[in-house]
């Protein structure tokens, strides 16, 4: 069990100076004791720098050195109190919300501490999906002329991969792709399923493969014709999203960070069902303690994983 605080008050109180989050840091980057990162020696003393200064090789780490709270020049509870309004807004917050909550004078700063924050909210290594799973895809982005449908210009194609659990929604899984062929949509599938796994499709030829890569495949109508609604949980997921896009985010989302705000979508639809808000709080700063730094020039370019 994770150790966080289940209430605004407890969380107040935790966290009330410096100390106290780089303490609860260090306990997340090293729950069994420091670790160097260059020899893993285990001894270090603590600078007046508060830099951990390894005994062996004489190696310097900071708590947050490694982390996505590297080169930050704003205190961590900050970045405390970020993480904590952000898990706990149920439709997530914009830059601009952020900023007028934290007080901080340049919104840029907000954008990427929230795309920063986002990017911790994918799990590596995370389980790929299981059981009976629904695939299909959708189109983000805003109505343009031309054609519709599979062949539309101008939007990004989103693979949709949901869990179904009978009486509910399971997990759920976001991949953009290039486009709908099928060396886009199967290595997108593969990711997101397991091997095994049943996967109910449309008649779409670019899931053909499915049968020969390990799935039991499905296919719930033999038409990508708009007509009775026979992959409903994928329909419900596609809806949800871009209604948050639009409401959370005014459907101000550039293409180039859509992957972003996909990360989130998905953080937050999997953990719908938790009652504690504090445990959310400590499985972001969990993850963010975990994976490496991201530059705020490498955001600004957008994400490229098509």
């Amino acid at each position: 069990m994770g150790d966080y605080p289940e209430t605004l008050l407890e969380f107040e109180q935790r966290f009330a100076s410096e100390e106290a989050c780089r303490e609860y840091l260090f306990n997340l980057r090293w729950p069994h004791g420091f670790r160097c990162p260059r020899c893993q020696h285990d001894k270090a003393w603590l600078t007046k720098r508060n830099l951990y200064h390894c005994v062996q090789c004489g190696y310097e780490t900071s708590v947050t050195s490694g982390t996505i709270f590297q080169d930050t020049r704003k205190p961590l509870q900050l970045w405390f109190r970020a993480m904590w309004y952000v898990v706990n807004q149920k439709n997530g917050v914009s830059a601009i919300g952020l900023q007028r909550v934290l007080g901080i004078q340049r919104y840029e700063t907000v954008w990427i501490w929230l795309h920063k924050l986002r990017t911790a909210m994918v799990r590596p290594g995370r389980d790929r999906l299981s059981g009976t799973v629904e695939v299909d895809e959708t189109y983000i982005g805003g109505k343009r002329p031309g054609k519709r449908g599979r062949g539309a210009a101008g939007k990004s194609l989103v693979l949709i991969a949901v869990e179904d659990k009978v009486n509910h929604i399971g997990r759920i899984r976001l991949r953009r792709v290039l486009d709908a062929g099928a060396e886009s949509l199967m290595p997108a599938v593969q990711e997101s399923v397991e091997p095994c796994s049943i996967v109910r499709t449309d008649g779409w030829s670019s899931y053909e493969r499915l049968a020969s890569t390990g799935y039991e495949h499905i296919i719930a109508r033999h038409t990508a014709d708009v007509g009775e609604n026979l992959l409903p949980l994928v329909n419900r997921v596609a809806a949800l999203l871009k209604r948050w896009l639009q409401g959370t985010h005014q459907g101000a989302v550039r293409i180039s960070h859509l992957d972003y705000y996909l990360d989130e979508f998905t953080f937050r639809f999997n953990r719908r069902t938790s009652r504690s808000r504090g445990k959310l709080f400590f499985r972001l700063a969990q993850q963010a303690a975990s994976i490496a730094p991201v530059k705020g020039q490498n955001i600004r370019g957008g994400q490229t994983r098509i």
